[in-house]
């Protein structure tokens, strides 16, 4: 276990899922891939986490049979129920806009500029499009051919951040790779910075006495499922497995500033298990299935599992199953609390954006 690998998330979109890799095995894989896709089309959130290992059913077998070095917990674990707290913040969302617009006239703004003619890319934006719609949020979408060059893109980043129906600007990833991502990314105003991208942002993230305008959706996310659980954060010992900039880092800075004392498990760490053992609160995003083994867990410890990977699943009229980054099965023995993969995370990365939009709209107008 000591000499195990990590991959870091190291994406640049925002949302908590995995890149899919080829299946290998037989050909009923290639059937699942194809099934796989089909059902993004039907996930709201976005992609965050770009690679997978090459996986086999015996993997996942193994997963659900050692239980070696595991001690029982004594209560039951309690499911964080991310689907259901997303739903409620949505809900919260669409109140305020609605006393928003009916007290000042004002509706929040969230402007998305697409590149090119991805199909996963243009799912992902058109369920952005539909959460705008269910709260209440105006949103204004830019479309362009895979041969625009940077200065066209700049010049709609440019025109939006001078417009003050505009609160909030997304520039959805991957971009074609004939232009300079960070260039772009930089030019978002960071008063719409929605997304939390922005280096001053993360720099503010990263100081003491200094708040950002903005924080990363999914690390947001995941510390407001631990708020909203009543679970304690303040003093205790927190590991997050990942370094990356959308997820990883700004989740250890954010722990941080909750007065968590941090560790950060990453590719090149020594006996990450001895570490992690260490945690009374978990954060994995790193895209590799259940890589944090039930001897991982420090007994009643609190788990956030931001990776959903599509394992082989023969028994799946699919041909696949979703699992997280943490063995479930395993963790539920050891752990108090933990997030479900499909359902926990992933559904509060969105919640976060049109968190964040109204929270621009709000600041701009100087309202609530």
């Amino acid at each position: 276990m000591a000499s195990m690998m990590l991959s870091d998330c190291a994406s640049s979109t925002a949302t908590t899922a995995a890149r899919i890799l080829p299946f290998t095995g037989r050909p009923r894989t290639q059937l699942g891939l194809i099934k796989f896709h089909k059902f993004l089309d039907r996930v709201n959130f976005r992609l965050s986490i770009p690679k997978l290992p090459n996986f086999t059913v015996q993997s996942i077998q193994a997963c659900t049979a050692d239980t070696t070095g595991i001690t029982s917990n004594e209560t039951s674990v309690k499911v964080i129920d991310g689907k259901a707290v997303a739903k409620k913040i949505r809900e919260e969302i669409t109140a305020e806009v609605s006393q928003m617009r009916d007290a000042i006239g004002v509706v929040p703004g969230l402007a998305v500029i697409l590149v090119g003619d991805r199909k996963d890319s243009a799912t992902y934006v058109r369920n952005k499009k539909k959460a705008c719609e269910d709260v209440g949020i105006a949103s204004y979408e830019v479309r362009l051919p895979e041969e625009s060059t940077e200065q066209e893109v700049l010049k709609f980043i440019s025109d939006f951040n001078d417009d003050p129906l505009v609160h909030g600007i997304l520039v959805q990833l991957p971009l074609p790779s004939h232009m300079n991502e960070q260039n772009i990314l930089n030019a978002v105003s960071i008063e719409k910075d929605v997304d939390g991208f922005h280096p001053l942002n993360i720099g503010r993230l990263a100081m003491r006495g200094r708040d950002p305008m903005f924080v990363p959706c999914t690390p947001k996310g995941c510390i407001e499922l631990l708020h909203r659980y009543g679970i304690g954060i303040k003093g205790k010992r927190a590991v997050v497995i990942g370094r990356s900039n959308i997820v990883g880092m700004p989740a250890a800075l954010l722990l941080q500033r909750e007065d968590a004392t941090v560790s950060i498990v990453h590719s090149r760490t020594i006996n990450p298990e001895e570490i992690t053992r260490q945690a009374d609160i978990i954060i994995s995003a790193v895209g590799q299935p259940n890589m944090v083994r039930g001897s991982w867990i420090k007994p009643g410890a609190v788990i956030i599992d931001v990776g959903i990977n599509p394992v082989e699943d023969a028994t799946s009229p699919r041909g696949y199953r979703l699992v997280g980054d943490v063995c479930y099965e395993e963790a539920c023995k050891v752990a108090s609390a933990i997030t479900p993969v499909p359902g926990g995370v992933g559904p509060m990365t969105i919640a976060m954006l049109l968190s964040n939009t109204l929270t621009s709209a709000k600041r701009a107008h100087n309202f609530g």
